[in-house]
This record gives C-alpha cells, sequence and structure tokens, in this order.
C-alpha cells in the first residue's frame, strides 16, 4: 500500500514570526528556500506517484524546490481561513481571548472573502482531499494505489487537521501534531489502519 507524505512549506516572514498566515501569499524566506532544498535527499528515496498542493505561492514554490513532480494544484489545500485572526499572533490574540485554541475555538469573524472557518468547516475540506486521494493510496480495480506514494505539500493547520481525520480522530485532534517549516509527515498504515510513520521530519 501507498504512503502519504504531507509535506508543510518552508519558512516565510510570518511563519518565522508567528503570525497566522492563510490567504496572504507570503514567498519563502530565503531559509525557507534553503529548507525545501534540504528535503530533495529525503524525497527522493521515494517512489512519489503524485502530487498535490495548496494554490499558494510558499506551498508551490517548496514542492519545486525539493524536487517534487509537477503538482496537480488543489484548492483544498489552503491553509485554515484564520478570518479575523489573520496576520496575528497567538499571543496577541490571548490579550483579549485568554482561554482561545484555534483547535477547539475556530477564527474571529473576517471580512466578507475571508469568513474563517472552524474547525469542522476545516475537517471536512480535509475530508474532501482524503477521499480524493483514497485510491491512490489503497488501490481500487486499476490497481492505482500500487503506483507510488502521494504527496501533499501545504500547510501546518490544515495538514495538522488532516492527519486526524486520516487517523479517525476529529478535526480538534489536529492540535496533538506540532509540524514545523520544511518538515515532512509520513501516514501510512499498521495492521490495515492508518497509522504516523514519521513526524516532523527533515531526514528518513
Amino acid at each position: 500500500m501507498s504512503e502519504l507524505l504531507l509535506v508543510r512549506h518552508g519558512e516565510t516572514e510570518w511563519s518565522r514570526d508567528g503570525r497566522h498566515t492563510s490567504w496572504t501569499d507570503l514567498p519563502l524566506t530565503t531559509d525557507g528556500e534553503e529548507q525545501a532544498r534540504a528535503l530533495r535527499p529525503l524525497l527522493s528515496g521515494r517512489k512519489v506517484a503524485r502530487v498535490y498542493a495548496s494554490p499558494m505561492q510558499r506551498a508551490l514554490r517548496t514542492a519545486e524546490l525539493a524536487g517534487l513532480p509537477t503538482p496537480h494544484v488543489l484548492d483544498d489545500l489552503r491553509e485554515w481561513d484564520y478570518g479575523g485572526d489573520e496576520g496575528i499572533t497567538t499571543a496577541e490574540i490571548h490579550r483579549s481571548r485568554p482561554d482561545w485554541y484555534l483547535f477547539d475555538d475556530g477564527v474571529a469573524p473576517g471580512p466578507a472573502e475571508h469568513p474563517g472557518e472552524s474547525p469542522e468547516e476545516v475537517g471536512a475540506r480535509a475530508d474532501r482531499v482524503l477521499a480524493l486521494i483514497a485510491p491512490h493510496l489503497t488501490g481500487d480495480e486499476d490497481g492505482r494505489g500500487d503506483e507510488g506514494d502521494v504527496a501533499l505539500v501545504g500547510h501546518a493547520h490544515f495538514l495538522r487537521v488532516l492527519t486526524a481525520r486520516r487517523l479517525g480522530l476529529p478535526a480538534s485532534a489536529g492540535g496533538l501534531f506540532t509540524f514545523g517549516t520544511g518538515a515532512v509527515g509520513v501516514l501510512g498504515t499498521e495492521h490495515d489502519r492508518p497509522a504516523v510513520v514519521a513526524w516532523n521530519a527533515r531526514s528518513l
């Protein structure tokens, strides 16, 4: 059975500074580009049959620098829509909402074009992605699951929720998985059940 490779984009100015970044389309920093390039040895040892990426430049550039095949751009791989919390840090949010926790509480309402998402809404997007790639992981009547691994290149909070959903957990359980910039998670199976094979890896 194929494995699912989750690739978080390299560092941007806002990720470096701890600022919530969803629709703001920032480039990688110089260090972020180096993080992406450093993934080449790890990923080159895998047979990657299919790549999907967020449409944001930080994800697409990471896929390119990491040496992955040209990705299929998938809008559902965008980061959690942070609504009114876009561009601010957790410390700043806690000044007015001291008990706030993203994976339980969601975000403050934002503008009409970016109203924000609840954990359940992000989980629904993750479920759509998992349904889309399922035939490539498990095989179907055409045996497509034997082609190789599937890579998703995207963003920390969304990929954490997707991991929780892949493991049969609620979206809020994404909070159990930290995910650094320029790192990889590998989801496979044990005894035919989804399992974490590697996490926050920069070498395997």
